[in-house]
């Protein structure tokens, strides 16, 4: 059955949402949609301003939003779908399951698994400034980069999205930086400091982190900025 009142906590699935013509009945604030009523953020939405507006379902992603808000929103009654997505290998699967979620045909938003030229190029991939932050090999966006043949030096970190300091980079000898846009706007102005680990390409961080119906397009884009395709 097609879920007609929709409300989205998640960015990747109101941009997979439009797509799919399915304009949810609410947003977070970091959805880019000003002229779709917000609900709050991802890690802090209005449960009571969700459970007003009576959806039939609600979307979250186990990466993005909180456990304790998706229980309260079920307490409240609300059925919820649950994005579960880490790997470019679950991307199919997670998207197939999202649409059937909402009564749509099967997108068919696989990704390929291996896009990679010849050889490998080691990477470090800041996502945040003061401190310095990363992620490590578990994460979409490290999945991403490995499947376009870019392998992350904090891959084996214990935690998800360690701290670190370009000391410890540097130690690591990455081959290149790819600074995102998102979750911290690195720009032209950051250029200078991240050279000083490795060269350094500014990338697009939706297509770096959101995953959905950009996410095709998103890895050859990714595969043409940093790494030549045969």
């Amino acid at each position: 059955m097609t879920s007609r009142r929709v409300v989205s906590l998640v960015p990747s699935a109101t941009e997979s949402l439009l797509a799919w013509g399915i304009e949810p009945v609410a947003v977070t604030r970091f959805c880019e949609h000003p002229e779709l009523p917000a609900v709050g953020g991802t890690k802090d939405p209005d449960v009571a301003a969700i459970v007003a507006l009576a959806p039939d379902l609600v979307v979250v992603c186990r990466e993005e939003n909180r456990r304790e808000d998706a229980d309260a929103l079920v307490a409240a009654g609300l059925a919820i779908h649950v994005v579960d997505l880490d790997l470019v290998t679950d991307h199919a699967r997670e998207m197939a399951a999202l649409a059937a979620a909402v009564g749509r045909p099967d997108p068919e938003l696989g990704l390929a698994p291996d896009l990679r030229p010849t050889g490998r190029t080691r990477v470090f991939v800041p996502i945040w400034r003061r401190p310095w932050m990363t992620m490590s090999g578990g994460t979409y966006g490290s999945s991403l980069l490995a499947s376009i043949g870019l392998d992350n030096v904090f891959a084996d970190a214990d935690t998800r999205y360690p701290e670190v300091t370009l000391d410890e980079v540097a130690a690591r000898s990455p081959d290149l930086v790819v600074a995102p846009s998102e979750p911290y706007p690195f720009a032209e102005r950051h250029v200078a400091e991240l050279e000083q680990v490795a060269p350094v390409v500014l990338v697009d961080g939706q297509d770096l982190f959101w995953w959905g119906v950009r996410a095709p397009a998103a890895q050859r884009r990714l595969a043409t900025a940093l790494v030549v395709i045969p």
